[in-house]
């Protein structure tokens, strides 16, 4: 399972040298960056990283306090890494619970060090793969790779499997929303779609395309609209974009 991590700098190059460093590992995912506190207060509770990285180089009692404004909004903080040209904001850094703190520029081997560390410290548990479906003495077991989408019709909901097959239950969806793993994503009353299959996002006509060989269409409303954003923006940053 991966981490995910928002990064809030203001120095183009260092965010860039930063998100080059952490390509390398494969568990760690973008999921935001902002260059202000503000902004990165909004990405953070937009996004509900693992881990967030500041450069407290500028603003960087701004910083402490937009950490400990978290507080009041979330019920588990990310892990925040600080990091600065000079060793000045360390005390404030240890104070505020950071997890680690860095001096700049971007040492490769420190990073490494803080990734290792996070990781023995803080590991991720395996999401089940396989959701079962109970009815009376009938226990089915679902693959949630092969699970296109949910769809309910009153108390039923339908999994529509990679296979073409139907699969119902007599249970409402949102019984299997906090059951199923992440990258499922409620879109519509009636819907929620496994993300790994969306291959278009058509804001225009408030549908996305689910594409496994071929193509199906499942409408969003504008209730979700911020959890379509969310997948919007992180599908973009794993693609190479060609604009017309």
């Amino acid at each position: 399972m991966d981490y995910s991590y928002n990064i809030i700098d203001s120095n183009a190059t260092s965010k860039l040298q930063l998100q080059l460093y952490l390509e390398e590992y494969e568990d760690l995912v973008c999921a935001g960056v902002a260059s202000n506190p503000n902004d990165g207060l909004n990405s953070i509770l937009k996004y509900n990283p693992d881990l967030v990285l500041i450069n407290l180089s500028e603003n960087g009692m701004e910083y402490f306090q937009m950490v400990t404004e978290l507080n009041q909004y979330l019920p588990k903080q990310p892990l925040i890494i600080g990091y600065a040209k000079t060793k000045s904001y360390a005390y404030n850094a240890i104070k505020s619970g950071f997890f680690d703190y860095w001096i700049l520029p971007h040492n490769e081997f420190d990073i490494r060090k803080t990734i290792f560390r996070l990781r023995k410290n803080h590991p991720k548990q395996d999401v089940p793969s396989t959701i079962c479906l109970k009815s009376y003495n009938d226990y089915r077991y679902l693959d949630t790779k092969n699970i296109l989408y949910l769809k309910s019709d009153n108390n039923t909901t339908d999994f529509f499997m990679k296979d073409g097959s139907v699969i119902s239950a007599f249970k409402t969806l949102k019984s299997f929303e906090k059951k199923l793993p992440e990258g499922f994503i409620r879109v519509h009353q009636s819907y929620i779609l496994n993300s790994r299959y969306v291959s278009r996002i058509n804001y225009g006509k408030s549908i996305c395309t689910l594409n496994h060989g071929k193509e199906e269409e499942l409408p969003f409303s504008k209730t979700y609209k911020d959890r379509i954003d969310a997948l919007k923006d992180l599908l973009s940053k794993t693609a190479v974009r060609a604009v017309n």
